[in-house]
This record gives C-alpha cells, sequence and structure tokens, in this order.
C-alpha cells in the first residue's frame, strides 16, 4: 500500500521534469516529508484550460487532496480510506473505473515509507509478551536520486452544502495506485534488513517510468483493455530501501532529517 511519502520538489523543478506547461504559483505547496491521507499534494495531469477556446489538452501541475471522493458520494468523509486503488482492480470497482477512464495523473514523491515489524519485535508478539511491537520504517526510492512518479487517478466532487461560487465547492481529490511489490532483489539491500520490497510489504505504489507518461496521461486513452499495458510494474532493479528514524511514525515531524538513512534499523525494530 501507500500511506506516507515524502515530496519535497519544488514546482519549477517538477516543470522542468514533467514538461509542465501550466502552474499557478499561488498553488505552490512548502516541500513535505510527512505527506499523509488528506494532505494537499502535487500531480501532474493533462487536461484542457479551464475558460481556454482551444480544447487540446494542456499538461499541467496542480494542488489536489490526497483521498479520492467520488463524484457520486454524497459526503467527502470517507476520503482518508480512498487513498489507494489496486492495479488488478482499478478498472472495475465504481469509487475509480470512471477516473481511471478519463482521469489519470502522475504523483511526485521522493519516495514513500513503510513500516517493518523487527523479527525480534515479531517473536515477542508469537510468545505474547507484546501486544504491540514497535515497527522501524524504511524509505523506499529510486536508486539514481530521480523523482518518484506514482500512478496517480483524480476526481471532481461538489459540495451540496456550498453555493456553486463558494471557493471550495468543488474538491478536487486523488489516490495512488499500487500493484503487488516486487520480489527480486532490491538495488541496494540494507545490512540486517529486508532484501526484496516485497519483505517489507506484499504492496507498492505503481511507479511509473517517464517512457509511459504521456500515455498514462493522454485523456483520449479511455479504453481499460487498451489501459491495462500501462499497469505492469516497472523493471526490476530500480529502486532501494533503507532504514530511516522512526520519528517519521508520528505526522506532527516534518522535516529533512526524515529521509536520513541508518546505517542498521533502531534498537528494539532489528529485522
Amino acid at each position: 500500500m501507500c500511506g506516507r511519502y515524502a515530496a519535497s520538489r519544488g514546482a519549477e523543478e517538477l516543470a522542468s521534469v514533467f514538461g509542465i506547461e501550466t502552474w499557478e504559483p499561488e498553488e505552490t505547496l512548502v516541500p513535505d516529508y510527512n505527506v499523509a491521507p488528506t494532505k494537499e499534494v502535487y500531480a501532474v495531469l493533462d487536461r484542457p484550460l479551464k475558460g481556454s477556446p482551444d480544447p487540446r489538452p494542456s499538461r499541467q501541475l496542480r494542488r489536489l487532496r490526497w483521498g479520492l471522493v467520488p463524484s457520486w458520494s454524497r459526503t467527502p468523509e470517507g476520503a482518508a480510506r480512498m487513498i489507494n486503488a489496486r492495479a488488478e482492480t482499478v478498472h472495475e470497482k465504481p469509487s475509480f473505473r470512471q477516473a481511471f477512464a478519463s482521469r489519470r495523473c502522475l504523483l511526485p514523491a521522493d519516495g514513500y515509507y513503510e513500516w517493518v515489524t523487527g523479527r525480534q519485535e515479531r517473536e515477542l508478539e508469537v510468545e505474547g509478551r507484546r501486544k504491540r511491537p514497535r515497527k522501524q520504517p524504511y524509505f523506499v526510492t529510486p536508486a539514481d536520486g530521480s523523482v518518484f512518479a506514482m500512478a496517480g487517478l483524480y476526481e471532481f466532487w461538489r459540495d451540496p452544502t456550498l453555493r456553486g461560487g463558494h471557493p471550495r465547492a468543488w474538491w478536487v481529490t486523488c489516490a495512488v495506485i499500487t500493484t503487488e511489490a516486487e520480489a527480486t532483489p532490491l538495488a541496494a539491500a540494507p545490512a540486517d534488513g529486508p532484501a526484496s520490497l516485497a519483505e517489507i510489504h506484499p504492496r507498492m505504489p505503481l511507479m511509473l517510468t517517464p517512457d509511459r507518461w504521456d500515455d498514462w496521461l493522454d485523456p483520449a486513452r479511455t479504453d481499460p483493455g487498451d489501459l491495462a499495458g500501462l499497469l505492469l510494474p516497472p523493471p526490476p532493479g530500480l529502486l532501494r530501501a533503507h532504514p530511516v528514524p522512526t520519528a517519521v511514525s508520528d505526522v506532527r515531524n516534518n522535516g529533512p532529517e526524515l529521509l536520513t538513512e541508518l546505517a542498521a534499523p533502531e534498537e528494539g525494530t532489528l529485522f
């Protein structure tokens, strides 16, 4: 799954990486090293500009809320639970199928966090000596330092309690598509740690390599069968993972120190 990630790249850098044609300075976000559900995040999407007579899609950098609210939903209360969509079923789930057909986006990140219960902690749990095992967070990121482009969906939702001209009458929300985690060896496996992403968690965000970006963002591609090929996992060996401070487990903590690469898991959390 993807329940937390880091996104520190600025709008100008993202505009260069993704070939952005339009972005609004007032939508600029500050670096966020502990992105949690319901926060606002950057998204890259191809869509005609609002109010423009030109019907052609323009590549935009937009600010969306993480946690998808289906257009038919009566309230936005379930958004925090709709942060992920499974690649295997996204084409058929009522909450996601329309967005998958025509409202796809890329969610730029430095990488994502996942938590592993240490071997010693698991043994204590099995013995009934510890009910809440301490977990070691790992940060998964491209081995070459490039932007982690997660496949995403976005949706529009109209708040029926607000008048039409209200600035918050329309919500634009998003979800991350996840896929089965790689079982192949990591590009750089940490000492005394998991050797593959599957050993960290059975799911992972679907990372799209640059050669798939244009096809994924193209709103003219609407056939689920045609889009299925874009849901294939990336080539193995592109990602690495390393243990980071347990401070990231508290969403109130936020700063570059959360990405600090530890030489080994923190005491009490050994894999």
